[in-house]
């Protein structure tokens, strides 16, 4: 029987369902409170119908997604897999320091936080090393996760990537607002172009990981100060 102490080395179904666990909305990481910018976005006007919405979250694809964060996922599980306490300080380091905003930040913080108490729920034990590191970012919780159940990187990248996808429609639905059937064709949509982000992202050398998102920094700054807000970033 395997336990939640032991790696696991079923492959095959027992993966997928390991994958769709760290991927489910259910995970409480407090994924729903986050909106990532997109709220102040739609009280300037900046997106306010389906079209919009697309080619707002088809930039952050294209710009943060396939060239920060899934480069940096894949990176944390390399370094997660060999032990390697300084790189994976080192990529949850850059990750956080290019969040562009204090809520960006903070939400980074939080998100680690939360992901950290996941983990011991689920009786993955972190080593000392690594601990700091994994209370600073989701990613690199995600990845010892990964690096515990012996999770294919790039398919949890993949997941990852649908994950956000998700949130993200979710919080446009409730923010445009948007029906849930406009949701699902943006899901369709968007989603059909994650495969190819991904493997994108799993292209990119070690000095060009990053990316810088000026609309998103600017509407994430505004959101500080926005008077009536559903979501904390």
């Amino acid at each position: 029987m395997v336990t939640g102490t032991e790696p696991e080395r079923a492959g095959g179904g027992a993966h997928l369902v390991r994958m769709l666990q760290l991927a489910s909305p259910s995970l409480p990481v407090g994924g729903f409170s986050y909106s990532q910018g997109l709220e102040q976005a739609v009280e300037l006007g900046w997106v306010d119908d389906p079209q919009s919405f697309e080619a707002w979250l088809s930039d952050l694809i294209h710009e943060n997604l396939s060239h920060l964060e899934i480069p940096v996922l894949v990176r944390l599980i390399d370094a997660a897999n060999d032990r390697r306490a300084v790189e994976f300080g080192y990529w949850t380091n850059f990750l956080y320091a290019s969040r562009e905003t204090r809520e960006l930040r903070e939400e980074e913080i939080g998100r680690g936080r939360a992901m950290r108490q996941v983990l011991a729920a689920l009786c993955i034990e972190i080593e000392p090393d690594f601990e700091r590191a994994i209370g600073r970012s989701q990613l690199a919780g995600l990845a010892w996760a990964a690096s515990h159940w012996r999770l294919p990187a790039d398919q949890l990248a993949v997941a990852y990537a649908f994950s956000w996808l998700e949130n993200q429609v979710t919080a446009g639905i409730k923010l445009i607002p948007l029906g849930q059937s406009a949701g699902q064709r943006l899901m369709a949509t968007l989603g059909a172009t994650l495969p190819g982000r991904v493997s994108a992202g799993l292209a990119v050398s070690d000095p060009n990981v990053g990316a810088s998102s000026p609309a998103l920094a600017i509407a994430s700054s505004l959101h500080e100060t926005q008077y009536s807000r559903l979501f904390r970033s």
